[in-house]
């Protein structure tokens, strides 16, 4: 059964759900929602962000570990009242005004006899005498049996319940809304740039029957291997056990070119009028640098990574003449101003003598 929704990207599905938030605690919209999308891509994660942002305790169940009675709680007889009561399970949010999201993964691979027990909190908010405060905001999340997974036909009493959104992983939206916050390692926000057909290769890894796959998980943790193992040999044994042989030796390929030119921390270590001939000199290189300058922005080194980036539009080099050095600037510029908005660091941008000269030869140029 097709996902008939819209299908839109990890950061528009940010979007719409910080939206739902609002929604709810404003205009009491108050409605469960359903992420559908492909193994590793990036549900879990963009859930845990929202939380972030939002400031809201995560209650994260997974469906498949779980039987009816973990929801529904434990039975116990009150011999005063002569009835039998329930013990509220503690994994349930119960704390009236306190934002949280109950977030119920891996819904489509649930137990059907599971189901029945879910319908009452997508629906009605409660599960036997428990209700859920007017706080929390309810998201499911799941596979389908097209993407390879285990996964149940979702049926229309359960699909009734929910509004959905189909989360397909998008190259574009994924290194500027997701890798540069998360201050993914350069190597790979490099070599997806030139290759997006590697960030979510399920479908073809299905097709020809292979069990390992790139997806926006898969590339976090090539990320985390390339932050973490030094000795290359074991290095490249991880990588092509996370994305395959063939990505990993394209992306070998890609990390040698940038072992070779100059760190961040030595060009920011040099003094501005010298800068010039330590850029790198190479698309792959020069981009590299970009994603490493954005990473490693903070308060203190902001000043200088302004200067840097503006710099990269001035370069003279015979050796980097043909390359589009205006617009690895602004591209720059894009991640760079992205990340400063969100960490309260504009301050430094109103500041610099660099970029308001950038800033006036884009306006002189019809691009501001």
């Amino acid at each position: 059964m097709s996902v008939n929704s819209a299908t839109i990207s990890a950061g528009d599905a940010l979007e719409v759900l910080t939206e739902a938030w609002r929604a709810q605690i404003e205009a009491g919209l108050t409605t469960s929602w359903m992420l559908h999308g492909k193994p590793g891509v990036g549900k879990t994660q963009l859930v845990q962000t929202l939380a972030d942002q939002i400031g809201a305790e995560l209650f994260d169940i997974r469906l498949t570990t779980i039987e009816p009675q973990d929801l529904r709680g434990l039975p116990y007889y009150d011999h005063d009242t002569q009835k039998t009561l329930w013990y509220r399970p503690e994994d349930l949010p119960d704390r009236p005004g306190k934002p949280a999201i109950l977030f119920l993964d891996e819904l489509t691979a649930a137990s059907p006899y599971l189901q029945p027990t879910v319908y009452g909190l997508l629906q009605e908010r409660r599960v036997g005498r428990h209700s859920l405060p007017d706080s929390v905001l309810i998201v499911a999340a799941g596979n389908t049996v097209e993407d390879g997974a285990i996964a149940y036909e979702m049926g229309t009493a359960l699909s009734d319940r929910l509004v959905h959104l189909h989360v397909k992983a998008n190259a574009k939206d994924w290194l500027e809304r997701y890798a540069v916050d998360q201050s993914l390692h350069p190597v790979v926000t490099t070599f997806l740039r030139a290759r997006p057909d590697l960030l979510d290769t399920t479908e073809d890894s299905l097709r020809r029957g292979d069990m390992i796959t790139c997806t926006p998980r898969s590339w976090e943790r090539v990320s985390q291997i390339l932050h973490s193992i030094s000795d290359r040999r074991i290095r490249d044994i991880m990588v092509a056990g996370t994305i395959g042989r063939a990505a990993g030796a394209d992306l070998g390929r890609v990390a040698d070119e940038l072992d070779s030119v100059i760190t961040v921390d030595e060009l920011l270590a040099t003094s501005r009028g010298k800068r010039a001939s330590l850029y790198p000199t190479t698309m792959n290189g020069l981009v590299g640098l970009i994603y490493g300058l954005v990473t490693q922005a903070d308060k203190a080194s902001l000043p200088d990574i302004i200067d840097v980036m503006a710099d990269i539009r001035t370069l003279r080099s015979s050796d980097v003449a043909a390359l589009p050095l205006g617009e690895l600037t602004s591209f720059g510029f894009e991640l760079l101003i992205r990340k400063a908005l969100s960490n309260g660091l504009e301050d430094a941008f109103r500041d610099s003598k660099a970029y308001a000269e950038y800033a006036q030869d884009r306006r002189a140029a019809g691009a501001l």
